[in-house]
């Protein structure tokens, strides 16, 4: 890439995250922000090709999309608005329209209030942490971008339908043939062609949260509170029911039982299926230190190799690319496949699923019987301040004492695991054990001690 260097190691990388830039959208995305994002975006995506820009339901998104498209139009870049689609959607298109990149806006799980931009590379991957580095840099810098530009965006809704195409490929079967099948659309991205690729493929389908309301998207609602799903699983007897969340790049099942499947079990399961066709290299699965040790210990003893990378899909995309793995992916639902070049799709994982009960003519509570058996886990989230870094975890000697004893209390059949979250003002306490009792007693004492310490 010419004239962008590496930024100095020292050097603080203010606005993007584990995940592109993300926050309270009315704060952080002025106009200024959003011109000057667009402006040097257009500096390190490759040659003068068309950017595309998607977006999920929030009442903010549009803004954003508008203040985004100034900078870039500013820039003399061509700019294609995909619509409302979820965020695998993007990375297709720029692969197939040979464009020089792409931005997803949506806060993906979190709550209304929010808003984020992802921004993608010709490639369809998310740009590298020297792309961002040069961004950030630019976006501190005192300019003023003109919005005098003397073309407008191009609406391209219709290329939404492209990837729905994309997705019925993927499956064998002609049809799902009547399947009783409940989608919790979570009033976001998923609303936009949820229902046509399931409809399509034959299923019968009921869905919940089904339009686009950017007042409720994530609210009580789709893969991070799935009482609904359950509910309404459970009152139609359907098969099987899928929830995403808000820009559906994940995605988290229940059985006809009610019974959850995440992503833990969805990567033991699809990752079994594949074995069994010997269509799983090396028989690997690739996951993160949140993945459940029954996971763990399950798959190995049926000869598998569970590579284990720190939470964030980029770090999951990082070692799948390195070891050629097929599959991988979080235990929150975030699953990756070779089938559509590594980008986290909620709907594909959901089609996937679905395909393998059909060819093996069983439901999915069935299925879910011949996965692992969890260990007792729980994850208790502390709000704390922003201002909190890495540094004062490892520094508070209470914190570190509590767990020091906890871990020697576990041994090897348990363990503790502290995070700061990426994407939110939140201290991620995960406490897992093969007995639940001790996995309460440590969730709590070591929960009392972060929230005394850092709150």
């Amino acid at each position: 890439m010419e004239n962008i260097r590496g930024g100095d190691q020292q050097e603080k990388i203010i606005f993007f995250g584990t995940d592109g830039i993300r926050g309270e959208a009315e704060a952080l995305f002025t106009t200024e922000l959003l011109q000057k994002l667009g402006f040097f975006s257009d500096k390190v995506l490759s040659q003068k090709k068309p950017i595309l820009i998607g977006q999920d339901s929030r009442l903010s998104s549009q803004r954003i999309v508008n203040g985004l498209a100034d900078g870039l139009l500013a820039s003399g870049r061509e700019v294609w608005l995909l619509g409302l689609c979820p965020t695998p959607a993007v990375p297709l298109l720029i692969r197939k329209y040979d464009a020089a990149g792409g931005f997803m806006i949506s806060a993906s799980h979190n709550p209304p209030k929010d808003n984020g931009i992802k921004i993608f590379d010709s490639t369809g991957e998310k740009i590298s942490t020297q792309k961002q580095s040069f961004i950030d840099k630019g976006m501190q810098e005192k300019v003023r971008i003109s919005s005098n530009a003397k073309k407008d965006s191009i609406c391209r809704y219709d290329l939404l339908k492209e990837y729905e195409k994309s997705l019925i490929q993927t499956i064998e079967l002609e049809n799902f043939e009547g399947t009783p099948i409940v989608l919790d659309l979570c009033w976001g991205s998923a609303t936009a062609c949820g229902e046509n690729v399931f409809r399509s493929l034959g299923a019968k389908v009921t869905s919940i949260n089904a339009s686009a309301d950017g007042r409720k998207i994530n609210v009580n609602c789709g893969s991070t509170n799935l009482a609904g799903l359950q509910k309404a699983v459970l009152e139609t007897k359907s098969e099987m029911g899928f929830a995403f969340d808000g820009d559906a790049d994940r995605m988290i099942a229940v059985d006809g039982k009610g019974r959850v499947v995440d992503g833990d079990n969805i990567l033991y399961l699809w990752g079994s299926a594949l074995k069994e066709k010997n269509a799983l290299p090396d028989q690997r699965l690739v996951s993160t230190v949140m993945s459940n040790l029954g996971f763990e210990k399950a798959w190995i003893n049926q000869g598998g190799i569970l590579e284990r990378t720190a939470v964030g899909d980029q770090n999951v995309h990082k070692v799948m690319v390195e070891k050629k793995a097929i599959l991988g992916g979080e235990q929150s639902g975030h699953i990756l496949s070779t089938l559509n070049r590594l980008s986290g799709d909620g709907l594909l994982t959901a089609l996937q699923i679905s395909n393998i009960c059909r060819n093996k003519s069983i439901k999915l509570e069935e299925l879910l019987d011949q996965s692992f058996t969890a260990y007792p886990q729980k994850l208790t989230n502390i709000p704390i301040s922003p201002a909190i870094s890495k540094d004062s975890l490892k520094q508070s000697k209470k914190l570190q004492t509590s767990l020091k004893k906890a871990e020697l209390a576990m041994g090897q059949e348990g363990r503790v695991f502290i995070r700061k979250s990426g994407t939110e003002a939140l201290l991620r306490i995960m406490v897992e054990s093969i007995d639940k009792s001790i996995v309460e007693f440590w969730s709590a004492e070591i929960s009392h001690i972060a929230s005394e310490e850092f709150n």
